[in-house]
C-alpha cells in the first residue's frame, strides 16, 4: 500500500484493512515502519472524525472512587462534609474551585474535567 493521508471514510477502511494484514510485522522492517506510519494516520482521521468528549464531573469522581475504593465517607474528607459529600453526588451542589484543587489533588482527577458544567 502506498502510504498517503487519511481524507476520506474509504481511505480511512483501505487504511484499517492494511493494518490488518501488516499488524504483526517486525519493528524495523519495511512493512514494520509502514505499521508505524499507518497507526499514526488511523488516529489523527480518527481523532478528527470520531472525538471522545471528555466524562461528565460527578461521574468521573464515581468512577474514580471506585476505582480507589473510595466510600462516600472518604469522599466527605476531601471536599468538607458528609452532607455536600452526597449534594456532590446527586448532582444538587456545584464543585467550588477549591473543592476542585481537593479533587484533582487527592483522586487524581484533571481538573478540566472537574470544570465542565454538568
Amino acid at each position: 500500500m502506498t502510504i498517503k493521508p487519511i481524507k476520506t471514510k474509504k481511505d480511512y477502511n483501505a487504511a484499517l484493512e492494511r493494518l490488518e494484514k501488516i499488524f504483526d510485522a517486525k519493528k524495523g522492517s519495511p512493512e514494520g515502519d509502514e505499521l508505524e506510519v499507518l497507526g499514526i494516520l488511523i488516529e489523527k482521521y480518527e481523532d478528527e472524525h470520531f472525538p471522545v468528549g471528555l466524562p461528565d464531573p460527578i461521574e468521573a469522581i464515581k468512577f474514580r472512587m471506585e476505582q480507589l475504593g473510595y466510600t462516600q465517607a472518604d469522599l466527605a474528607k476531601v471536599v468538607g462534609l458528609q452532607s455536600r459529600a452526597s449534594e456532590i453526588l446527586n448532582k444538587k451542589r456545584k464543585l467550588s474551585i477549591d473543592m476542585i484543587r481537593q479533587l484533582h489533588s487527592k483522586l487524581k482527577i484533571p481538573t478540566d474535567v472537574l470544570i465542565q458544567s454538568y
